[in-house]
């Protein structure tokens, strides 16, 4: 995409970013606050999944700390953009 100046000056362009993590094992619901606003769901016979959005790629950075921290296994990690456009007032 090119840059326009002017475009730019007019409009905020934003990401939204939705992740979706499996980890091994199971994580009890109680841990939702160390995952920032990311959702805890058991996915198969030894998986947790953990999905949703966050504000920036610094909480995804400090989730995967906890999860090293913590021990656990990341087994995957997908990440899906959806780009709003917001005109300022």
């Amino acid at each position: 995409m090119l840059y326009t100046p002017s475009i730019h000056a007019r409009r905020k362009e934003a990401l939204t970013i939705r992740y979706r993590m499996w980890i091994k094992g199971h994580l009890d619901p109680s841990w939702q606050e160390w995952f920032e606003d990311l959702q805890i769901a058991p996915h198969g016979p030894d998986t947790t999944a953990l999905y949703g959005s966050l504000v920036d790629q610094a909480a995804l950075y400090r989730v995967l700390l906890k999860i090293r921290s913590l021990g656990l296994v990341l087994l995957s990690l997908e990440a899906d953009e959806f780009p709003s456009t917001q005109e300022e007032q």
